[in-house]
């Protein structure tokens, strides 16, 4: 399993790898930070550039593939990547999701999930993980409408920033699932 950026555009929406360029943008789009209230990494608006830089590292190194997210406006709306990434054992996390508040509900997550879940297992992988913090109701309940199966709490997974432990809510969705997710994704989006 080999993975690389996505540079896609489907349903209004298009994701293209990040790079240096998307930084004023993206970071004028992430200042609100009840973006990222249950995130381990501070993402404060005084740390943006380290964690940018932070961001960039880790994608030329191939950690983390980060995506730009844009509206059919060409606005930036947010962020989401591949990380966790394991050829060996054929297993990918998409997360590092974010999106600004006026595009929650849309289109948006949906076709970016649809477009990196196909890349994933079109690139071989076996299993996708999702995870959020386990008190994040709404992006768990965005995950199930996803189609993906929900695997449990991992308690006390990640320390926040603020000192307080994370409980992080898994899920999955394997190959064999992905014709049956696929589908409903599709459908979806053609409403």
């Amino acid at each position: 399993m080999k993975l690389f950026p996505v540079t896609a555009h489907r349903h209004d929406v298009s994701l293209t790898p990040l790079v240096e360029a998307d930084r004023e943008a993206l970071r004028a789009a992430a200042s609100d930070p009840a973006l990222f209230r249950y995130w381990p990494r501070d993402m404060a608006a005084d740390k943006w550039d380290q964690n940018f830089d932070w961001m960039l590292q880790e994608q030329a190194a191939g950690r983390w593939l980060f995506h730009t997210v844009k509206a059919g406006d060409g606005r930036i709306v947010g962020q989401t990547c591949y990380l966790a990434i394991r050829p060996e054992h054929k297993g990918v996390e998409i997360g590092g999701t974010w999106y600004v508040a006026d595009v929650h509900g849309t289109q948006v997550n949906p076709t970016c999930k649809l477009v990196l879940l196909e890349n994933a297992f079109a690139c071989g992988a076996e299993r996708v993980e999702l995870k959020t913090d386990a008190r994040n109701s709404r992006s768990r309940a965005a995950i199930l409408k996803l189609g993906a199966s929900f695997e449990g709490i991992f308690r006390r997974h990640l320390l926040l920033p603020d000192g307080q432990w994370r409980d992080t809510a898994w899920f999955s969705i394997l190959r064999d699932e992905w014709p049956k997710v696929k589908a409903g994704l599709e459908a979806r989006l053609a409403r």
